[in-house]
């Protein structure tokens, strides 16, 4: 569904009057054209949501990552603060990065693809007034989406023991100021709640109904242990659920045919690829500390030429070439006199 803007010019500069007989003293008005804009990402995303499949997300450790999955031919992809940590600090998904840096992270991967991103704000980062600036900053970033918990400051990866959730009006206080900073109305607020760890199901449940009234456009119930806390998740919950595979997480890892069965509208796969690229990286690190050469590891690794494909090497190439030459035309069309 592509949006269109009408464009229309009531006084148009250099434009040559009417002739008299044909003129009644209005002002010379151009006729509107008509000009076709690339759907929004937020708005692609809320349609993926909306529809009756399943939509996939593979979460991605870096902006090399986002490439490589629109590359793959996913529709939309994920970051969250477990991969961003780990990315950029080296560290455990422990409420350590600020909103700066979430926001200008999330900025260069909207940059390296043209995928919508469902995007990690954790608890917010303060009160509702500081959610409010997190929904602004990440909406200049380009995000598609982006998802509030209701954890306590500092929080933890959901997977993680020893977790505490807040009462719930705090949270939802935070879910509404999201929706009213929003400049976009299709930028997709999910809200997450932990509260099955801590309080059980019931209360979970319970959470994102509340959410869900309050206006949250997907619901998270994060961490079930169980394909029946699934079901009963996705039946009780009235809107649109995504369901969190965590490789070795507390969750049963499904296929996304057996989620949509369920009757979850989403899934992401966030930390696969992080933990993808600590395996490779560890095995490359110790083959070429014990050889002392990279032969070995020479058939798990992309080659130079597809690497410089894969990053746009020569896309930009032409893109410089044509330019020049435009250049280079424009100006012998002009001899010096």
């Amino acid at each position: 569904m592509d949006w269109r803007v009408t464009i229309g010019s009531a006084h148009s500069s250099g434009v040559e009057a009417a002739p008299a007989a044909l003129c009644d003293n209005r002002p010379l008005r151009a006729a509107p054209v008509h000009v076709r804009l690339p759907m929004r990402r937020t708005t692609r995303l809320k349609e993926l949501i909306a529809s009756p499949r399943i939509v996939v997300m593979p979460g991605v450790h870096d902006a090399l990552g986002a490439r490589l999955a629109e590359a793959a031919g996913f529709e939309a992809l994920t970051q969250g603060g477990y991969s961003a940590t780990a990315s950029l600090l080296g560290a455990p998904d422990s409420s350590q990065l600020s909103l700066t840096e979430m926001s200008q992270m999330y900025s260069r991967l909207a940059d390296a693809t043209a995928l919508p991103i469902l995007a990690d704000a954790d608890t917010g980062f303060g009160n509702v007034t500081n959610v409010a600036r997190t929904v602004r900053l990440y909406e200049k970033a380009g995000v598609a989406g982006l998802f509030l918990e209701d954890q306590v400051f500092p929080k933890r990866c959901g997977h993680m023991a020893g977790k505490a959730v807040v009462p719930t009006a705090e949270w939802l206080a935070k879910i509404k100021a999201a929706l009213d900073a929003r400049v976009d109305p299709d930028l997709v607020v999910m809200a997450r709640t932990d509260a099955l760890a801590v309080h059980g199901l019931d209360d979970a449940i319970e959470r994102a109904q509340l959410a869900r009234e309050a206006g949250a456009d997907l619901l998270f119930v994060e961490a079930p242990t169980d394909v029946a806390q699934m079901r009963r998740i996705c039946r009780e919950v009235p809107g649109p659920c995504l369901a969190n595979n965590v490789e070795h997480g507390r969750t049963p890892v499904l296929p996304a045919a057996e989620l949509e069965a369920i009757g979850y509208s989403a899934v992401v796969f966030p930390v696969a690829a992080t933990y993808a690229v600590a395996h490779a990286l560890r095995s490359l690190y110790a083959t070429l500390r014990r050889t002392g050469t990279t032969a070995e590891a020479a058939s798990s690794l992309v080659t130079f030429d597809e690497f410089n494909e894969l990053v746009g090497l020569s896309a930009q190439r032409r893109r410089e070439a044509h330019l020049t030459e435009d250049a280079e035309a424009q100006v012998a069309r002009h001899p010096r006199s």
